[in-house]
């Protein structure tokens, strides 16, 4: 069989593992310096590989475990917009159908990588349950009741229905199912990494959506959060229909306080 070019190595090679163990060989042995150039490449696209394999059997660690308990559908359970001033809170459970590369906390991402994400996630064959919950639900239930009731409603919309949920930072008070509070868990579960990259997308794109429709707030670009072009512009034009006016500066103290405190304990928390 005649010695492949050097082109037609490093085009295999660029193309990426894996390698077949005869090809490595084969590249091993051949003595011209290029050929040793495209070797060690290959070692150090194998060595990435094995480090990204373990890091994804790390963060499906809490997944593995669960089955192993015998629960056959987990979910991961994440909320995008807790804290802004304006818009919903929109929550979403995912169940994987197979582990997902480059999941990661969603806040950890570009824009152009959770949107990348995002669309691999709906056509992958993996479960996705979604709830919204509008500024004015958010001002009748109380911040912290209205994302209990986002995340609920979000697992609601899983057919067939999860049997064990893993949910980033809270118990979710009221839900029947059997789940497990991750402290920091968008970056520990991947099924909580991809609720949260879900949320998060479907969030921006309605904030978006509301910038169209009241572009002298600025939504597209701080997402509701009070930020100073934020708060300059409500003290110029006042709220719009999308403020939460349980809110500050609408109005004092921040009811969202016991929230976020809640978030600093781990007493129930079942993450090793």
């Amino acid at each position: 069989m005649p010695k492949q070019t050097l082109s037609e190595l490093r085009a295999r090679v660029h193309a990426g593992p894996p390698y077949p163990q005869e090809f490595l060989a084969a590249l091993r042995c051949d003595a011209r310096r290029g050929a040793q150039t495209l070797y060690a490449a290959c070692r150090r696209r194998l060595e990435g590989r094995t480090a990204q394999w373990q890091t994804e059997r790390e963060n499906f660690s809490l997944e593995r475990a669960a089955a192993e308990q015998g629960f056959a559908r987990i979910a991961g359970v994440d909320e995008a917009g807790r804290g802004p001033l304006a818009g919903p809170i929109v929550a979403a459970a995912v169940v994987l159908e197979h582990p997902l590369q480059e999941l990661n906390d969603s806040k950890q991402l570009s824009a152009q990588q959770r949107e990348a994400l995002f669309a691999r996630l709906h056509n992958g064959g993996h479960a996705i349950g979604l709830a919204v919950v509008s500024a004015q639900e958010i001002d009748a239930l109380g911040i912290q009741p209205a994302n209990y009731a986002a995340m609920t409603r979000a697992v609601q919309q899983l057919a067939p229905p999860p049997n064990y949920l893993l949910v980033d930072g809270f118990e979710i008070r009221g839900c029947p199912l059997p789940q497990c509070r991750i402290v920091k868990g968008d970056c520990r579960s991947q099924s909580i990494a991809a609720a949260s990259i879900v949320a998060k997308v479907t969030r921006d794109r309605l904030m978006d959506a509301l910038h169209r429709e009241f572009p002298q707030y600025g939504f597209a670009r701080h997402k509701g959060y009070g930020t100073p072009e934020h708060l300059g512009a409500i003290e110029r034009y006042g709220p719009c229909a999308q403020h939460r006016r349980s809110f500050a500066p609408f109005i004092r103290p921040l009811e969202t306080a016991s929230l976020f405190s809640e978030l600093e304990k781990d007493s129930h928390s079942c993450a090793p």
